[in-house]
């Protein structure tokens, strides 16, 4: 491929900078960051004998866990609208409110299905608050990785699987294997609000205008095995409708109308054409999947669907990188955030947080 010489230069000084922002942690942002985990389908398999702070707290290990300020930590097995908000987020905001970390505003970064249980959040905790008598959170955006709010397939057939509503076949099992695990043999919890009709219901339009800043992956941890069963392209687990943002359920490509996920500029007619409210996707990348994208390590480029949002009067921006490949009318053209071959796709969105 040929590199725009200024552009590499660029590049440089990019990882020069972002190596040193994340070096100094979560101290250096003026936004406090706090995240929620997505699914854990092993508490399906032991509720009795799970640790949900633990569990938590594994989740996040690779990266992110040393650099944020705050968790909020959810079991599976339960659901979002009932004892998640009741014993598990609202003791959080409560704590959150107390102690003034959000005062300045916070970020909050969501995995999978944390950006459903943080739409929730956002469309009640003024409310919850304030009738409590305490201060609401400035929650000035959310990071969505990987994003499942707007539901994933996997949770229909394996819902309607588990409670014998539906056939079971053998490519199910193989489906079900890699992503719940061989002994999950009962539809509980989170499961049911996964379903891609039941989470589009969940705070589907929140008052707050909170921007949520989606993060994008079409990689895939499964071998296909899952991917039969979700529409157009996928992560292994999570549709674009639902990672995108989108706000209708079809058969997607890519994020963005004029760019592929793989970073090809080039028309996209099956690109997402409308979204969900404040929803904007930002980075997309087919070498990242759904499970590896939180994590530290380095998969390759990724591109974007937008290049700058505004949060709370901040820009949130991504230098890109244009280069071509092949001859004549075989000649392609592509764009990537600069410094994304050497950096992962977690130390580029840390990067990106004011």
């Amino acid at each position: 491929m040929k590199k725009n010489k200024s552009s590499i230069t660029l590049s440089s000084l990019c990882a020069v900078l972002l190596t040193l922002s994340a070096s100094f942690g979560a101290v250096s942002k003026e936004y406090k960051t706090i995240l929620i985990h997505g699914f854990q389908p092993q508490q399906l398999i032991n509720a009795a004998g799970s640790n949900v702070e633990s569990d938590g707290a594994s989740y996040w290990s690779s990266y992110w866990g040393r650099l944020s300020d705050e968790r909020i930590d959810w079991p599976s097995y339960e659901r979002i609208e009932g004892k998640i908000a009741t014993d598990w987020i609202w003791p959080k905001l409560k704590q959150f409110s107390e102690s003034k970390l959000c005062e300045a505003g916070c970020v909050l970064v969501t995995h999978s299905t944390g950006d459903l249980v943080a739409r929730y959040i956002i469309d009640n905790q003024e409310n919850w608050l304030s009738n409590a008598g305490l201060e609401p959170l400035n929650i000035v955006a959310t990071f969505d990785i990987a994003g499942a709010g707007g539901g994933s397939e996997l949770a229909d057939i394996a819902v309607s699987a588990l409670t014998g509503a539906g056939d079971w076949s053998s490519i199910i099992d193989r489906a079900l294997k890699w992503w719940l695990g061989s002994d999950v043999t009962e539809a509980v919890g989170v499961l049911h609000d996964l379903k891609v009709n039941n989470a589009r219901r969940i705070s589907p339009v929140p008052d707050d205008r909170a921007p949520r800043l989606r993060f994008v992956a079409e990689g895939d941890d499964f071998f296909g095995a899952t991917k039969l069963f979700l529409k157009g392209k996928d992560d292994g687990v999570v549709a674009l409708h639902s990672s995108c943002g989108a706000s209708a359920v079809e058969s997607f490509e890519s994020c963005s109308r004029s760019i592929a996920t793989d970073g090809q500029i080039t028309s996209q007619s099956d690109g997402v054409q409308g979204f969900m409210p404040y929803h904007f996707p930002m980075i997309m990348s087919d070498n990242y999947s759904h499970n590896n994208i939180r994590n530290a390590a380095h998969k390759g480029n990724v591109t974007v669907a937008n290049h700058t949002a505004q949060i709370g009067g901040r820009a949130v921006s991504f230098q890109t990188v244009d280069e071509s490949s092949g001859y004549w009318f075989w000649k392609k053209h592509y764009r990537f955030v600069a410094n994304s071959n050497n950096l992962s796709a977690s130390e580029l969105i840390y990067s990106a947080i004011p």
